[in-house]
């Protein structure tokens, strides 16, 4: 099966400024998430990458050049406006401490799915075509490079936090206890309808337990192997 590594975007002028930036043009990476791109880059380069997918905004967009700039082939990003941010239709461009005063608020953060933005999408649609385009590029990537791929989706606090939730079997009403924080590498493995998750919102460390094993046929245990957990929590990547 393979592996896809989730990406949240690089930190933004607008995370800075704490305003809810949305889907609003132009909002960038500011000087601190240009250098957590790159380092994010740095962590996945010793990974040969089979594809990267990104949301189309551009902040996304920079952080994927990135990425596939670190390779040591050639990797072009492709854009999906599937793994885009969350519409916060009204909400977009707020500040943050303005937004938390109205009585949506408490319903975004309690019970989510519950919750569509005045004007824009529901909570549930977002996850809905979040979880729905990384099957879908998996299953692809997966047919293409085979079950040992690894490949990239760059995307939105939200929208990644959705999909883990949904990985993890919790309901959309509790995906607020997850952290997704600017460059955080997640990795999760599909496989039909049962995905395991190898790690959330890490900052650092060695990513190179990712690797595919260079002999045909040979899988290790932690990093590819079969869709079934090993009883007992098993011996860990990178062994045989």
């Amino acid at each position: 099966m393979a592996t896809v590594v989730l990406v949240r975007h690089g930190r933004t002028t607008a995370n800075a400024s704490g305003v809810l930036a949305g889907r609003s043009p132009g909002v960038k990476l500011d000087e601190v998430g240009q250098g957590q791109a790159a380092r994010t880059a740095e962590r996945l380069a010793v990974v040969p990458l089979a594809a990267v997918v990104s949301s189309p905004l551009v902040r996304c967009r920079q952080t994927a050049a990135a990425i596939t700039g670190a390779q040591a082939g050639t990797v072009e990003a492709e854009l999906d406006k599937a793994i885009t941010e969350c519409d916060y239709g009204e909400w977009q461009g707020r500040p943050l401490k303005e937004l938390a005063k109205e009585k949506l608020w408490a319903s975004v953060q309690r019970t989510p799915s519950s919750v569509t933005f005045p004007g824009g999408e529901s909570m549930r649609a977002m996850q809905m075509r979040g979880v729905d385009a990384v099957r879908r590029h998996d299953a692809a990537i997966e047919a293409a490079h085979g079950p040992e791929a690894v490949w990239v989706a760059v995307s939105h606090g939200d929208v990644i936090k959705s999909i883990l939730a949904e990985a993890l079997g919790t309901h959309l009403d509790l995906f607020q206890r997850l952290h997704v924080d600017p460059a955080s590498v997640s990795v999760v493995r599909i496989s039909g309808g049962s995905p395991s998750v190898l790690c959330t919102n890490t900052h650092a460390g060695d990513l190179g337990w990712l690797v595919p094993p260079k002999k045909p046929g040979r899988r290790r245990r932690g990093a590819a192997g079969p869709a079934d957990a090993v009883v007992g929590g098993g011996a860990g990547p990178g062994t045989a």
